[in-house]
């Protein structure tokens, strides 16, 4: 039997999707422009929100696999690339919330009490889906956690709590998928399942540490070499020898508990190499992830700070709606809620190509044809 004639209005749903912006009053005719505007810029948002989770759940799943297939690398990078473009989205929303004056926003605001963008279920599951832990959160302010915020007022489960929870029992989150992932990367064709990778993995560590050496070294004489006072000279080689120091602590993972530091310096050692030789066809799309996902973290940071001045500019400083401390509640998640840490970090050891160690078995990295 044939489908009758299909309206665009009923495959968008628009009549009930425009029916949707009264907020708590029986019509939106009850509302002034500034309310109806606030409240269909949140609303977009949540559907930005929606899809950046089917984004984040599909590339999850594809790093999650024991072996991820090499073709498949650019399906996730293009998932990743769609979430980046879609938080770049969201950051723009608030230049048309910045339309409102402080007036104007005042006149609504004691409607919205004690409720919260706090309480956007969505935004905690990509959170929690990227890799942010429970540890590394900011209170909120009186709440003892950001699961007590999804609750209803009556202390009950909300349905927003019920989809948080759900998504704390999708294991693995991202990060720890990526990490799986490169941790099997193979480092001078080595991989973690032969009886000499840590070796050899040890070996790259300290051949890339010699390279890093020379070219901070070379670098620091020729600042040295134009400093203007013996105070200056110092501290230059006092960064030098510090740098080192640290380059050496961060790749061998010296920060984190003895059984820990292996797994994790073989992780770094990947990213490193991964971000080194690039070129090789079998690296090229592996590079590419890596770059796609720190895009994705920027964009999210971008998010939170330009969230943070649109606050600043509407209400300054006060009390947020949900009794969090506005601005500062704000401004301490951009700062502090990164996911991806080794990514970031990485970048400031990565050297020149001509600074690199030598590539050892360069063939299992081209391209193979069965």
């Amino acid at each position: 039997m044939a489908r009758p004639p299909l309206a665009y209005w009923d495959y968008i749903k628009v009549e009930e999707m425009l029916a949707l912006q009264a907020g708590i009053e029986s019509s939106e005719s009850d509302l002034d422009n500034d309310e109806v505007m606030f409240i269909v810029v949140h609303q977009i948002d949540e559907l930005w929100f929606k899809l950046v989770l089917r984004e984040l759940v599909s590339v999850r799943n594809l790093f999650k696999q024991n072996i991820v297939p090499e073709q498949s690398l650019s399906s996730a990078v293009r998932g990743i690339r769609r979430m980046t473009v879609l938080f770049g989205k969201l950051s723009n929303h608030f230049e048309l919330m910045e339309t409102m004056t402080t007036r104007d926003y005042l006149g609504f605001r004691d409607k919205l009490s004690p409720a919260s963008g706090f309480q956007s279920a969505q935004l905690r599951e990509i959170e929690i889906l990227l890799g942010l832990s429970d540890d590394e959160r900011i209170p909120l302010g009186h709440e003892n956690s950001y699961m007590q915020a999804l609750k209803n007022a009556d202390g009950s489960p909300s349905s927003a709590y019920l989809r948080v929870e759900a998504i704390l029992q999708d294991t693995p989150n991202l990060r720890d998928a990526i990490h799986d992932w490169l941790y099997r990367t193979p480092i001078q064709g080595s991989t973690p399942d032969q009886e000499i990778d840590a070796q050899v993995v040890a070996q790259f560590l300290e051949s890339y540490l010699e390279a890093v050496t020379r070219e901070s070294r070379a670098f620091t004489d020729q600042a040295k070499a134009v400093a203007l006072t013996e105070a200056d000279t110092e501290r230059l080689e006092h960064r030098h020898v510090r740098s080192l120091e640290d380059a050496r602590k961060f790749l061998t993972a010296q920060e984190l508990p003895e059984p820990e530091r292996a797994r994790v310096s073989r992780i770094r050692a990947a990213l490193v190499f991964v971000e080194s030789y690039r070129e090789l066809p079998l690296l090229a799309w592996p590079r590419e992830v890596i770059d796609a996902v720190v895009a994705l973290e920027q964009a999210m940071l971008v998010f939170r700070q330009r969230h943070a001045r649109m606050v600043e500019r509407v209400i300054g400083r006060r009390t947020g709606t949900g009794g969090s401390a506005g601005v500062d509640y704000l401004d301490q998640t951009a700062l502090r809620y990164r996911v991806f840490r080794e990514m970031w970090a990485v970048r400031t050891l990565l050297l020149p190509e001509h600074a690199l160690p030598k590539l050892e078995n360069p063939d299992l990295y081209g391209f193979k044809l069965d």
